[in-house]
Parts: structure tokens; sequence; C-alpha cells
């Protein structure tokens, strides 16, 4: 009966704590380890279920794991909170885990492979350069304002203000020489991020579901990749609804004795995801205002409700959409787009 049936892992930068249990549900292990003897007991250890919490590094310890021989669980934070007993600690954490993945409706994380990872890298080194790039814009406009010069709104006129700057002999020698060294720095983040973009757009070329996904309205190249490489298998959801549930897309349900009560959107999932989508359905609203031209669906939407509210729920439903391209492997198409969204409901 001192069979080990599952371990919970617990894991940190160096030290790691394992709770296991017998088939009686009996705990057997309750050990605090060093990383490396960790790995070591692990080798040695007879094949069994691994429970670890999905976080930095997880999909790492999961791959070797799982080369060990174990069947290795994911499983979001924010599930395994609600198993801690009172007080919190890295043996709590442990037990956990071990206890949540018992139970049958539980859901978990798909490992990544390492090709995705670097995939997903692409993406998070992108948005990274494109948030330096904005702060240092606005960090030029700034300094430059407190000599009197500014510049029309949008990154495309930042070069047009640094030359200006180096053109103005009122501004003093020292200012113009850190503005130089700004511009020098500007130039060599543009040139970066146009290499990114460059590598997403090959690896894009090589996938064929972020081709079809990127023909869907507001879903560019990034919401793509975004889509692909933070859903886990869309096969687990029952429909494209639980789908934009998952990203945070669909009201808070306070609702009892009966009586519907439904709030803000949740904001659960991953916030990246769900701020492309929001992003790319705003850019869509705006172009549908500005040329008139929208599907009837959207036009009474932005009667009813405001801009922002008519972004959010056109978000839900290309998220809904981009799950039925997912599972099914379709095309999109505009004229089936109704079609494919009663599939998707």
């Amino acid at each position: 009966m001192d069979k080990i049936t599952r371990i919970g892992i617990d894991t940190s930068k160096h030290v790691f704590q394992l709770h296991g249990v017998n088939a009686a549900e009996k705990p057997v292990l309750r050990k605090k380890m060093r990383r490396k003897e960790s790995i070591d007991f692990l080798t040695t250890c007879p094949p069994t279920v691994i429970a670890i919490e999905a976080c930095g590094g997880s999909h790492h310890w999961a791959r070797l794991l799982t080369s060990l021989g174990h069947e290795v669980k994911m499983i979001a934070p924010q599930l395994v909170k609600p198993y801690v007993k009172r007080s919190k600690n890295d043996a709590a954490d442990a037990e956990a885990l071990c206890e949540e993945m018992s139970r049958p409706t539980m859901r978990f994380v798909p490992v990544k492979t390492v090709d995705e990872q670097a995939a997903l890298m692409v993406v998070g080194v992108r948005g990274r350069l494109i948030r330096n790039r904005t702060q240092l814009a606005n960090a030029i406009r700034g300094y430059a304002a407190e000599f009197g010069i500014s510049a029309a709104k949008g990154l495309a006129h930042i070069p047009l203000l640094l030359e200006r700057i180096q053109a103005d002999a009122t501004v003093p020698e020292l200012a113009r020489e850190l503005f130089a060294s700004q511009a020098e720095e500007y130039a060599q983040l543009e040139e970066k991020i146009a290499d990114v973009d460059a590598k997403l757009k090959a690896w894009q070329r090589t996938d064929e579901r972020s081709k079809r996904l990127n023909r869907i309205p507001g879903i560019g190249p990034i919401g793509a990749a975004l889509l692909i490489m933070k859903t886990p298998a869309p096969e687990l959801f029952r429909s494209g609804r639980q789908f934009a549930a998952w990203i945070g897309l669909t009201p808070k349900d306070h609702s009892t004795g009966g009586k519907l009560r439904l709030g803000r959107i949740t904001r659960a999932g991953d916030e990246a995801l769900r701020a492309v989508l929001v992003v790319g359905a705003t850019t869509v609203i705006q172009h549908a205002r500005r040329s008139g031209k929208a599907s009837p669906w959207l036009t009474e939407l932005l009667k009813r409700k405001p801009p922002k509210l008519a972004a959010v729920a056109l978000a839900n439903k290309m998220a809904r959409i981009a799950w039925k391209i997912m599972v099914s492997g379709e095309t999109y198409n505009v004229k089936l787009a109704p079609a494919l969204m009663v599939n998707a409901a």
C-alpha cells in the first residue's frame, strides 16, 4: 500500500516540495528536495502521475518528467488555490496539486513543445520591443516639448521631429547630443522590430492554422499566433462560447433564485490574447464606421451599444469563429460566416 500513485510537486528556483499518496489516498511522501535531488529521485521513481502548477519553466519540467516515463498534468494556478488548506506554503501547495489532479472534472494545461515555446517567444519579444519604442517615443516628445518643439500624433512623425531638433539652433548643444543618442536608440528598436516581424511572418508561412485564422477580419498575424500558441487543444472546449469564456470575453454570472444577473466580462484567461482580440475588433469597427460598410449584425449592434462594448461583443464573435476554424480545419469565408457562428454557438 506504500506504492506512490500520485505526486504533487510545488516547483521553485532551487527547492521542490513533493507530496505523494498511495492507492488508499494516504500520504506516503512529504519531502522537500533540492533541484538536483528531485531529478535524481524522480529518475529512479517508478512511472507515476505527477501534477505541477502551470508557471514559469513548468513546460520544461513537464517535458523532462515525461521523458523519465511519468505522466505529467499541468494545472492553472487559479484552479489550484481552492484546494489549498488554510496556511499558504510549499507543502500545502504540493498537497493541493496532488488532491486536485484526482478530480474527474479538472481541466489541465497541454504541454508545449520547444518549437511552440520558441514561436511564443517571438511574440513576447516583439511585445517588449513595441513597449520600449512607445516609451522612448513618449520621452522624446516630452523632452522636445520643453524646448517648444512638437509634432503630430503617430510614430511616423518621430524621425521628422528628431531631424527638426538637430536643425534648431535654439536647442542647446548638450540637449542635441542627448536627442541624437535617443535617435540612434529609436532606429535600433525599429530595426529589431522589423527583424522580429520577419521571423514571425516566416513562421506563419509554414503554419496552415495561422494562415486560416489570419483570414478572419480583425485577427492579424499577432492574433493568429497568440490563438495558436496560447490556446490549449481546441477540441477540449465543447463550444465556441466556452472558448470565449475561457479567454474572458463573456459576462460574469451573478444569478441566484432563478433571476439572471450578468455583469462585466470576467477578464479570465490570458490577458495578451484577450487584448489583441479586442484591439482587432476595435479596428474592424473603426474601418466600418469610416467606410460605411458593415455586416447587418455589426450595424445593429453599433446602434444599441457604445463602440467599446461593441468591440468586446465583436471580439467574442471572433473568438467563436476562430475556435470553429481551429477545430474543423475550415477556411474563413465571409458568405459562410453566419453558418460558422451557428456551429460555434
